[in-house]
């Protein structure tokens, strides 16, 4: 059974940092794209962040770039997800997400692009 599995949420102040990990079962991610997406209340899911099998290439939103930083260790099968200067408008469930793909290069953005999905976090950032 695969699973994702993402930790690491939790309740910090505006400024502060958290770093999600999302920890693979079941198969190897290994040669797979993989990203984080996020939730936030009765909003859609959007785009956060991906990364490409062997981590020589990412991408993220413009909202969190140069603040977040996605980064993934195969040996472990293990994603994470560095959060730095965390405003209030991050506050969201974040989810892990990988492909079924074979050492792609591309930068998939879209959830519908991503076939494997972890239950996700919760990430708040008071004011």
């Amino acid at each position: 059974q695969v699973q994702l599995v993402e930790s690491g949420g939790g309740l910090v102040q505006a400024g502060g940092s958290l770093r999600l990990s999302c920890a693979a079962s079941g198969r190897t991610f290994g040669d797979s794209t993989m990203g984080w997406f996020r939730r936030a209340p009765g909003k859609e899911r959007e785009f956060v962040a991906t990364i490409s099998w062997n981590g020589a290439s990412t991408y993220y939103a413009d909202s969190v770039k140069g603040r977040f930083t996605i980064s993934r260790v195969n040996a472990k099968n293990t994603m994470y997800l560095q959060m730095n200067s965390l405003k209030p408008e991050d506050t969201a469930v974040y989810h892990c997400a990988a492909r079924h793909d074979y050492r792609d290069t591309y930068h998939y953005t879209g959830p519908l692009d991503y076939g494997y999905w972890g239950q996700g976090t919760q990430v708040t950032v008071s004011s």
